[in-house]
């Protein structure tokens, strides 16, 4: 039975933002004010929420004293946009503009707002308008090359990066967000370029490192190894970058590495399954220590308990340890969770007929 290639690879693009949205969001929207952090305890909470209040107090005062300035109509404006009450944003935001509509700022909130609404035709409308009064505004530019990426209009997002690095040359988000689009588009070679020159520019870009270690890790060049451990260096229980080290290594022969980074991996996320699991396929296919397979695909199934490819290769492990019993229950664990699923049904139909 042919085995190689049977484990799931579960997170090897995930960083791509232009299919992502909520991610891109959240990059669009850092924080305005600390105390609006929803995942704090409880006591810290009603604390966040009794500094948010005050500050909003205190914003209203301002505002009451100075009904002409902008500038806080815009703030209140983010404060809203936070806390998800785009009614209240919107209204501030457009009474900004009403006052001063020359600033390219006020229209990158209306995009901000916009964008949190699930509204990203008007999100690139606005901020086309704050690019308009201000061509070389960088964050104006680079949140609309990554706006076009999302909504796939590509021909714009490499225009609008291609006006920005005229302005910032040094951009190194500029890049990244073009050797995604090149990606999705399937233009490696030049996604390549521009990924190498987003790390050159900017030594602690984590995702781009990433993103050139599974690029080089497809053809099983060395230098995936290179640039996940730089990404490792930025964030060292990162579970995408130890995952896809390890998963590299797998792939290059290089077991005992594997092995060593998938148990750092499970000590850094002591839920995540994939990590016994793919130690379990080592010891299963390539080692043939069977027993150790075996306890690797049961810590997968303690994880996940409707791991049924975890029942199935652990029944396949006992199978060839001769524990046909347990094989057999295993087999009918697997075909429980997932009904008609033909592996199981093969090895049970094994078993059968190896009692005649």
């Amino acid at each position: 039975m042919n085995w190689k290639g049977k484990f799931v690879k579960p997170y090897a693009i995930m960083f791509k933002f232009g299919n992502h949205l909520i991610s891109f969001i959240l990059i669009l929207l850092p924080g305005i004010f600390s105390c609006n952090n929803r995942g704090d305890t409880s006591g810290s909470q009603n604390q966040s929420s009794d500094t948010t209040r005050i500050k909003l107090e205190i914003l209203n005062q301002k505002i009451d004293a100075d009904v002409s300035n902008p500038d806080l109509y815009n703030l209140r404006a983010k404060f809203y946009l936070l806390d998800h009450q785009f009614d209240k944003a919107l209204k501030d935001i457009h009474q900004a503009i009403s006052i001063d509509n020359s600033k390219s700022v006020y229209y990158i909130t209306l995009s901000d707002i916009y964008l949190l609404m699930g509204k990203p035709e008007d999100s690139r409308d606005a901020l086309n308008k704050a690019v308009s009064k201000n061509p070389g505004d960088v964050d104006a530019l680079l949140k609309l090359a990554k706006l076009y990426l999302i909504i796939k209009d590509y021909k714009n997002c490499y225009a609008t990066v291609k006006q920005l690095l005229v302005v910032d040359n040094g951009n190194a988000s500029a890049h990244y967000t073009r050797a995604i689009g090149l990606l999705e588009q399937g233009d490696t070679i030049h996604a390549v370029d521009d990924l190498k020159q987003a790390v050159d520019k900017n030594q602690d870009y984590y995702e781009a490192y990433v993103q050139l270690g599974e690029l080089y890790a497809v053809k099983k060049d060395p230098m995936a190894e290179l640039y996940f451990k730089n990404a490792l260096k930025l964030r060292p229980k990162s579970r995408e970058a130890l995952y896809m080290l390890g998963l590299h290594y797998q792939e290059t022969g290089k077991y005992d590495k594997a092995i060593a980074t998938y148990e750092i991996l499970s000590k850094a996320d002591t839920a995540f399954r994939d990590a016994s699991y793919n130690t379990g396929y080592i010891y299963l296919v390539y080692l043939k220590d069977f027993k150790k397979a075996i306890e690797y695909f049961s810590e997968s199934i303690k994880k996940d308990p409707g791991y049924f490819e975890a029942y199935f290769n652990r029944g396949y492990a006992n199978e060839l340890a001769g524990n046909y019993q347990k094989a057999y229950e295993d087999y009918q664990k697997s075909l429980k969770i997932k009904v008609n699923y033909d592996k199981a049904i093969e090895g049970l139909n094994r078993l059968d007929h190896s009692k005649k």
